[in-house]
């Protein structure tokens, strides 16, 4: 009997297969993890969006040793693969509605414009890693509230969704999933790929939480508040399975840290040692399977920042121990 807190809609059953065909690493080891955090935001002062945490989790992996990589600006014609021309135009033009603007939550700049590129740009250019060699990671990306004509809490355009149409555009790979594991569903992501069957869209989120109006993923998984570390696992444990037995190509990870009991927005009551288990598991769900490996960052609003930038950080250890 499935646990109450899931919603599997009637499709999901039709959707499950053996991966379209086998895709071979040529090596797994540790490859440069993309950042686009030199392009300011240009927020005002008392903005609530933590945007010092991208520099902060930098500084920490590059005193680890890791090989990071300024992030390339993403191509505007791969963007409108999945976003429409009207939206994608009026936002690098600065020509948004205010209320559009509002939704999206950031001013509009010049820097917002060149930090969005660089953000979908750094996963674009990990699932390139990650079909070469196994594992990508990008320290941006996971704007999954972005629907295809419209930006929303704090997500311009949906990396994870323009990586895998590009993919798919080009032949590469046929069938793809997404594993979002922020404490926010990924609405955005779920309504772009609504009835896609190559796509499986999964959203482990807290019930309560934004955004109020949920749209439906192939797997939604909803916790109430303040559920801890071993509620969270088996949760967990009961969605990887079906992951890997939809056979995906590739797996792109929304790897928020929202979860945490420290986050400011998060609802949900995760300590830092259930978080790395979380990722753990997820990351040696992919690599026993030979299956390509996209980390995405995702949320954190933990206070004082520097947890949430451990928190991010550990994500980012986690893989280089599972896939060194």
């Amino acid at each position: 009997m499935r646990p109450q807190f899931f919603s599997w809609p009637f499709e999901y059953q039709h959707v499950c297969a053996r991966r379209s065909a086998p895709i071979r690493l040529l090596s797994v080891g540790k490859p440069a993890i993309y950042y686009c955090d030199v392009h300011a935001l240009d927020l005002p002062a008392g903005h609530r969006f933590p945007s010092g945490k991208y520099q902060l989790t930098r500084e920490r992996l590059a005193a680890d040793g890791f090989s990071l990589q300024l992030a390339p600006l993403a191509s505007i014609d791969l963007i409108k693969l999945i976003h429409t021309c009207g939206y994608v135009d009026s936002f690098l033009s600065g020509t948004l509605s205010p209320a559009a603007v509002r939704r999206i939550g950031f001013p509009w700049s010049e820097g917002l414009v060149r930090r969005t590129l660089g953000s979908l740009g750094g996963t674009l250019a990990a699932a390139e890693d990650a079909l070469r060699c196994g594992l990508g990671a990008n320290l941006a990306g996971g704007t999954h509230h972005a629907f295809a004509d419209s930006g929303s809490g704090y997500c311009v355009f949906n990396d994870l969704a323009v990586a895998i149409q590009w993919l798919r555009r080009d032949g590469r790979i046929r069938r793809a999933a997404i594993l979002d594991l922020d404490v926010h569903q990924g609405d955005g992501t779920a309504h772009i790929f609504s009835g896609d069957h190559d796509v499986l869209t999964v959203s482990v989120h807290c019930r309560s939480n934004f955004p109020l109006r949920k749209q439906e993923s192939h797997i939604d998984v909803e916790l109430p508040d303040r559920t801890r570390d071993d509620e969270y696992l088996a949760a967990l444990d009961f969605v990887l399975p079906q992951v890997l037995a939809f056979g995906p190509d590739i797996i792109l990870y929304q790897s928020g840290v929202d979860a945490l009991e420290s986050d400011c927005l998060g609802h949900l009551a995760l300590t830092h040692r259930g978080l790395a288990e979380r990722d753990r598991r997820v990351m040696h769900a992919a690599r026993s399977h030979d299956i390509p490996f996209v980390i995405t960052l995702g949320g954190g609003y933990s206070r004082p920042l520097e947890l949430t930038a451990e928190a991010h950080a550990n994500v980012y250890r986690t893989a280089a121990e599972v896939f060194q």
